[in-house]
Formats: structure tokens, sequence, C-alpha cells
């Protein structure tokens, strides 16, 4: 099952992806008489999405397609998946080829991980804004696969790590490289990565969840990084140095999970973005399998101060 957060009569409401477009989760509430929760984050954290991919798959796919309400695809607009995550977690470096792009090896015992603020969050088709401070001179943008967490957990074993996923997602991960590595107007440090991640707009998901029972192997499923319409790197799950199933676990032991946590999985390469630009997350498999692109704008605060 796939689902999005889609914006209606001016507010932000979560629906189930069908091939016509979005069924509002609302509409089908009315139809059947259900009290399914009409937010997203509410129906991952009160364990409902679980019960509702189980009647999806028990006959629910096609009883979808007999209930009114359906927004067509060509008028969906969607919202990130929800606004309020209680935890974003990014890991650095994941791929080898991402890490010698910055002169750095791929973490190896444990991976470079950090937190990102929920007030950083967008959604498609915002805009993703350069920062107009002066010290910031080249930002980036990095596609990932995302792993939504689905329920409060702790010390969850590799082999069960599925067990405790809600399901995926496209993301766009902005950093501010040019403090982290040092430029004219600041020297460089490792330590700035919480100040590099952190700026508005500088984290983007959706639009869409899917379900893990939608993903047979989440290691086959290939990650690309797309600038202006451009594939900039590609590259498989497989190949990421700790894969989803050693994040959620090892995670888990650390931190812990909390239901609606957002983990990013890191990203094949980084590309650098300009006003103007468009930068985009594809994430395909195999038999065709596709997840919707997420894409985003590029304003430079710089040149637009008004938008600031």
């Amino acid at each position: 099952m796939r689902l999005a957060t889609i914006k209606l009569d001016g507010r932000e409401t979560a629906g189930i992806v069908t091939v016509k477009g979005v069924l509002p989760i609302a509409c089908l509430n009315a139809a059947k008489g259900t009290v399914w929760k009409e937010d997203l984050f509410d129906l991952i954290e009160t364990q409902q999405l679980k019960t509702l991919t189980k009647w999806y798959n028990d006959g629910g796919k096609e009883e979808l397609e007999s209930i009114p309400g359906v927004i067509p695809e060509e008028e969906v607009v969607y919202g990130p998946l929800y606004r309020n995550p209680r935890r974003i977690f990014g890991i650095g470096l994941n791929y080898v080829d991402h890490a010698g792009d910055i002169g750095m090896a791929a973490p190896q015992g444990f991976p470079g991980s950090f937190f990102k603020m929920a007030d950083t969050l967008v959604g498609p088709g915002d805009d993703i804004c350069l920062p107009k401070l002066k010290e910031a001179c080249r930002t980036t943008a990095e596609a990932e696969l995302g792993v939504i967490l689905g329920k409060d957990c702790r010390d969850v074993s590799e082999e069960n790590w599925l067990d405790v996923v809600a399901g995926y997602t496209t993301i766009l991960d902005m950093t501010e490289e040019s403090i982290l590595k040092g430029n004219e107007f600041v020297q460089g440090n490792p330590r700035y990565l919480t100040i590099v991640k952190n700026f508005p707009t500088f984290f983007s998901f959706g639009p869409q969840l899917v379900t893990t029972d939608e993903v047979p192997d989440v290691l086959k499923l290939e990650v690309q990084s797309v600038h202006n319409g451009e594939v900039y790197a590609k590259n498989v799950v497989a190949n990421m140095t700790h894969r989803p199933a050693r994040l959620v676990s090892l995670h888990s032991s650390i931190q812990g999970w909390y239901a609606g946590d957002v983990l990013s999985t890191g990203t094949p390469r980084a590309f650098p973005l300009a006003d103007g630009d468009t930068a985009e997350c594809r994430i395909v498999g195999p038999d065709g399998f596709e997840m919707q692109p997420l894409k985003n704008p590029v304003v430079d605060l710089k040149k637009h101060p008004e938008m600031a």
C-alpha cells in the first residue's frame, strides 16, 4: 500500500494512493463507517497502519476503486508525509563513493550520524532555500532512501528489523558544505555538522510512504540523485556500508526509536545547488518498481532577500 499527505481545502490530510489518484482516508471512513486516523503520523503512532495495510491486502485495494472522493492524480497537491516527527536521524558517508567525494573514508565500525530538527522540514514542490548567511556559499542536495519507524522500540535485532518499520519514502537532505569544509569566511570543522544540516528547508520528504510489503528486497532498490532532470549519481542499497537492517538495529540499542521517527540512510552522491535549479530523488527497483519521485525547486535567498 502507498499513502500520502495531500493538501485539501486548506488543510493537510492523509490518503491512500489508488490507480486513479489519492482517496482521502476521511472518504474511506465516511463510506465504511470506520474510524481510521486521518493524519498519517497519527495512523503510524497508534499502530492503525498495520491493520489498514492488512485490510488493503485482503481485498480493500479493489474496494477502494468504488469509494467516492478520489482526488485525480493531476489535481493532487502533496505535502510532506507529516510535519511532526519526534526525531529525524541522518546517516553520513554511507556509500563508499560519496565518502570519496569529500576526501574521507566511509565509517566502518559505527556509522556517521546526526540529528536534524523538524523545523527544517518541507514537502514536495516546496522551495529549498539557499541561506542568506554570507558564510554559506555551497549548499548540496542528497537523494536518500528514507525508513519510517512504525513503533516505539528498543534493542531490535537485525533479523527482526522490519517488524518495527512502517515503510519507505524518498528524501532530499541538504548540507551547507562550505561551512563544513571551510572557505574565506570560516574555518571548516567536522564538528559543525549540526549547524550545516539544520538551516530551514534543508530536509524534504514524501510524497508517498510505501509499506514494507510492497518491497520484497530493500537491498535491490536503486537510489538516484537527480539534478535538473539529469541523473547525477546512483547506487543500490546493497552497496551501503551500513545497511538499513544494521542502522535500525544499532540505533535501537543506543537512543531507541519512536513511532514516526525518520531514518535517512545516506546518499550515493551529493550535488551542488544554485538558484533556479531542481533537486530530485528517484528510487527504483526490479520488475518496474518505482516510487513517486520527490522534486523541489531551489531559491537562493542571497538573490531573493524578499523571500527570507
